[in-house]
């Protein structure tokens, strides 16, 4: 077969990945499992093979169609009253997998005029369902309900606002303080949606997970509970007030228009949920067990944290992690290294599962074999990780986004703490970093010279093309990175080129590179006639990448119908609005700043 144009830069990508130790490779099983999420030890359980095996005689392999269709088995109506009973919810929904119900779950929920506060550490499906959903997301940090509340308060005017949070982080094994964030969403009028992947089966009445309230007027909207993990089987359920799982029967996509679990899936679940109710020893063991792990790890030196059956031994760069699981792996242990993108860089971990049939004997030589690989081959240094700075986008060319720079640049200079400002790409002769400095009062070490210069004033591409040059996401990613960390302990403001999506080359453009960066925004926009579709299509290719927008400028004349109308349709978004400022100069900048607080954007 001939080599597909499309593979070229896909096997540079995959060499990037492999110089920077991060591919990964299926691995098959061998050695005693301690990598799966088979908490209880339910997955080769007899009891589960029967119920499964019987499913198979009576119903066959599969369910031939999806639910709304002939899909709908009496197993899947079986399983799904005993969940809803089990997890005492007025009702439970049954998908194929957990990322499908999570999809579902938010999509279904929020919408461009809401807004998702998500924790910094929730699960992708959490993440690429918040992206879909079209919503405004607020990301908090990691169970800090301080931040959450300064989130909420921020996000005040959205129709609705949907907290996403896990109640068991699944490569940090903490927990989420969730009375806390409960107490915020009722204070806040928000509401919570409870990743319980990682709890049911091991917290909770029954093992029913953290999530389980008896108060009606719980803040707590819905749940949902995988059956892959603790119950040994697959699948997921979405468990909640039945007037939400009504609507994501209705309109959950992912439920919708996929194949419904085979029969025998819904039957292993229905014994597996029996056993956990009925044996709550197992859970116990599955504690004890990593309990024994962790002091057993701490007394050989080795760091180890978590506050459930998950275990992480933080080891910092790829390579450590991979040879300490090299050796568990050889001494006939079962135990995988972590890598970035799954966990943030610099803290590559083991990520070592304990179940309720692990021998205190077992426990004991893993963390002597763990404790002499970390000891054998030390922690390189590494690198803090880069400042996330603030990005200035925009609308369009010429709508002010140097302006508004400045204003930012400006405002933090104010406060006397250190601030940079670069611009990576400047097209054209024209300076908009001479024009931040003098408009900020700044002095040239304050002002970074441009990434990348070009001579024509145009787009990236086609600056870049008439210089037989190609500028990439990666390239800027990189180049900027290595600016931020030279002053990692400096307040950034970074300026884009021209519009939001102004294309680098054939097939990137300057929103792949910030959805890549991963930092905030504020969008620039004019404020006059032809403003609105511009904005809002703007706003909805950032929603669609994840993008954090932190506020809109309105540059020029002022609009007021132009205003209202966009804060009707972005109540939680903060909308300035910047006119013309006579003369400008660094005087009429503080003027502004004096009558506008604009902190929360520089948070």
């Amino acid at each position: 077969m001939s080599r597909a144009p499309i593979e070229d830069p896909l096997e540079e990508r995959l060499r990037a990945w492999e110089e920077r130790g991060l591919r990964r490779r299926l691995q098959l099983p061998a050695g005693l499992d301690f990598c799966s999420n088979d908490y209880l030890a339910l997955a080769r359980d007899p009891r589960l093979i029967a119920a499964a095996r019987a499913a198979l005689e009576e119903w066959g392999t599969g369910a031939g169609a999806a639910r709304l269709l002939r899909g709908h088995l009496p197993p899947h109506e079986r399983v799904e009253r005993l969940a809803a009973e089990w997890l005492r919810a007025e009702r439970a929904l049954l998908f194929p997998s957990g990322y499908q119900a999570n999809l579902a779950l938010l999509t279904v929920l929020a919408g461009p005029t809401d807004v998702i506060l998500s924790d910094r550490l929730n699960h992708a499906s959490l993440i690429d369902a918040s992206r879909l959903a079209r919503a405004r997301v607020s990301v908090f940090e990691h169970n800090d309900a301080t931040d959450l509340e300064r989130c909420l308060a921020a996000s005040r005017g959205a129709r609705r606002r949907l907290i996403a949070v896990e109640s068991v982080y699944s490569m940090t094994g903490d927990l989420a303080p969730l009375e806390d964030f409960e107490r915020l969403a009722r204070e806040h009028d928000a509401w919570l949606l409870v990743d319980e992947a990682h709890a049911a089966g091991l917290y909770g009445p029954g093992g029913a997970g953290l999530g389980v309230r008896e108060d009606p007027e719980t803040r707590i909207l819905g749940r949902m509970v995988t059956g892959g993990k603790a119950l040994g089987v697959c699948g997921a359920f979405v468990a909640g007030r039945a007037t939400v799982i009504e609507a994501l029967l209705q309109w959950g996509r992912s439920f919708v228009f996929t194949t419904a679990p085979p029969p025998s899936t819904a039957a292993a679940l229905e014994r597996a949920i029996e056993i956990v109710r009925a044996e709550p020893e197992r859970r116990e063991q599955a504690h004890a067990a990593a309990g024994r792990l962790r002091a057993a790890l701490r007394e050989a030196g080795v760091e180890a944290g978590g506050h459930s059956p998950i275990v992480p031994v933080v080891l910092g760069d790829p390579e450590r992690a991979l040879r300490v699981a090299a050796a568990a792996q050889e001494a006939g242990f079962d135990v995988r290294a972590v890598r970035p993108p799954s966990v943030p860089a610099g803290t590559s971990r083991l990520r070592i599962v304990c179940h309720a049939d692990h021998t205190p004997d077992q426990i004991l030589r893993l963390a002597r074999v763990v404790a002499e690989a970390a000891h054998a081959y030390p922690a390189a240094p590494v690198a803090p990780p880069a400042p996330r700075p603030l990005v200035v986008a925009g609308t369009d060319t010429g709508v002010g986004k140097t302006v508004v720079s400045a204003l930012l640049v400006r405002s933090v200079a104010r406060t006397g703490k250190a601030v940079r400002y670069l611009k990576p790409v400047q097209t054209g002769s024209e300076s908009d970093s001479h024009a931040v400095m003098q408009l900020a009062g700044l002095d040239a070490s304050s002002v970074l010279p441009p990434a990348m210069s070009l001579e024509l004033p145009a787009s990236i591409d086609q600056a870049a093309g008439a210089e037989g040059v190609e500028v990439t996401a990666e390239a800027i990613q990189g180049a900027c990175a290595e600016r931020l960390n030279a002053e990692p302990d400096a307040a950034w403001v970074l300026e884009c080129a021209g519009g939001l999506r102004v294309p680098l080359n054939a097939v990137e453009d300057q929103a792949d590179w910030l959805a890549e960066l991963g930092a905030p925004l504020v969008l620039v926009a004019r404020s006059g006639l032809g403003t609105l579709n511009h904005t809002l299509l703007s706003l909805e290719a950032c929603f669609r990448r994840g993008l954090a927008v932190r506020a809109l400028f309105l540059v020029g004349e002022p609009h007021a119908d132009n205003r209202r109308t966009l804060q009707a349709r972005l109540p939680a978004l903060p909308i300035f609005v910047l006119p013309p400022l006579q003369p400008l100069s660094t005087q009429s900048l503080d003027t502004w700043l004096g009558q506008n607080d604009v902190s929360e954007v520089l948070r």
